[in-house]
């Protein structure tokens, strides 16, 4: 048969379609109304369902798996656009609202922050990045920053939650599942390791090497060149290896640090950028207790517990997909205490002022069974 014959049949299917669809939709909208009238949810899964059970009764058994991911994304759509119909926004999106009026138009230069670790950490570079005159507290570990927000200590705290190279800060994450606080900014910090030690010591000297977790990950192909004769020791961050380092009695120790640690601790650096990559990013977020949106906000962050079942994370894409709106972090972590269940993180690229985002932020809730919403934000680079 002739392609362009067949590419012409193809059309002209595709005018149908297109022609349904707008009917259908019309006819979506009406439902919309009685719903709302009736004050019924928009969701009905019983109704879905028997959709699904009908349709593998009407479609030949080769297309059947296609059939039903059309169909799943036209309930999604759907969905979508019975909550547009209904004009009537979330709770959650009538306080985004009302945070968009109410935080100044300009991120604060000075307030009290809290971060993790001590003086010339890297934390401390992106505090000093995020605000022009901050008041800086620091504290052991993330909990304590968390903790200072949340009680009103610290006005925001700023924690790492990826690097380019070692990937995300779990315990960040984590906590994030169970502690109050919103995003109001992130940042990403180029990050540059070096060795250091004493005055004096020589490389060949070394015999223990101290720092954090993630920038012994940052610098594995480096640390390889010790051998098992150097033992490799993690601490809480790297600041502090480098405090303990100046404060050693033995010589023969180093750390691992950013330059800035280097007149700080009066040490001598015997390794310069010894990360395994040049383009080495840490990414840190600011938090706040109170909900603030500052303007051109362009990313948010969510949480999510999703039903244990078949389809449940497609669902969820296929929502971000049929809006338009792109995915840049999809993170998975178990819930404690609770088998086989997982908190999902997803970091989103779209307007917080955009119509995908209200339209997102009206249906998606229906479809998992815990949500939180970490806010709005805009990333310095």
């Amino acid at each position: 048969m002739n392609p362009d014959k067949l590419r012409e049949e193809i059309d002209r299917i595709d005018d149908e379609l297109l022609s349904l669809f707008q009917q259908r939709m019309d006819v979506v909208a009406e439902v919309a109304a009685f719903k709302q009238a009736a004050d019924l949810p928009v969701l009905d899964n019983k109704r879905e369902a028997a959709k699904h059970a009908a349709i593998s009764g009407k479609v030949r058994p080769d297309i059947e798996p296609d059939a039903h991911i059309l169909f799943d994304t036209l309930f999604e759509l759907s969905r979508s656009h019975q909550h547009h119909a209904r004009k009537d926004p979330s709770p959650l999106y009538k306080e985004i609202e009302d945070a968009i009026a109410n935080t100044p138009k300009v991120f604060p230069k000075k307030a009290k922050v809290g971060c993790q670790g001590v003086e010339g950490a890297f934390s401390q570079r992106a505090v000093e990045r995020l605000f022009q005159w901050p008041d800086t507290s620091y504290f052991r570990t993330f909990e304590g920053v968390f903790s200072a927000v949340e009680s009103g200590f610290c006005d925001y705290g700023v924690l790492p939650v990826e690097n380019s190279t070692a990937g995300s800060v779990n315990k960040v994450y984590e906590l994030m599942q169970s502690r109050d606080f919103k995003i109001v900014k992130s940042m990403r910090l180029k990050v540059d390791h070096n060795l250091v030690a004493k005055k004096g010591v020589k490389l060949e000297e070394i015999r223990a090497i101290f720092s954090h977790e993630q920038a012994i990950s940052q610098c594995a192909a480096f640390l390889d060149r010790f051998g098992p004769d150097v033992n490799i020791t993690r601490c809480e961050d790297t600041a502090a290896a480098a405090e303990a380092v100046a404060n050693a009695e033995s010589r023969d120790v180093a750390a691992i640090c950013s330059s800035s640690c280097i007149g700080l601790y009066d040490l001598d650096c015997l390794a310069r950028n010894i990360q395994d990559r040049s383009n080495n990013y840490t990414r840190f977020v600011c938090i706040s207790k109170n909900l603030e949106i500052y303007p051109g906000a362009d990313k948010t962050s969510i949480m999510m517990v999703l039903p244990h079942r078949p389809g449940a994370l497609y669902k969820i894409l296929a929502r971000f997909y049929a809006l338009g709106i792109n995915l840049n972090k999809l993170e998975s972590r178990p819930l404690p205490d609770r088998d086989f269940d997982f908190m999902f993180y997803f970091g989103l690229e779209t307007s917080v002022y955009s119509e995908e985002f209200a339209k997102l932020l009206d249906s998606i809730q229906e479809i998992c069974d815990e949500f939180k919403y970490l806010g709005s934000y805009t990333e310095i680079v």
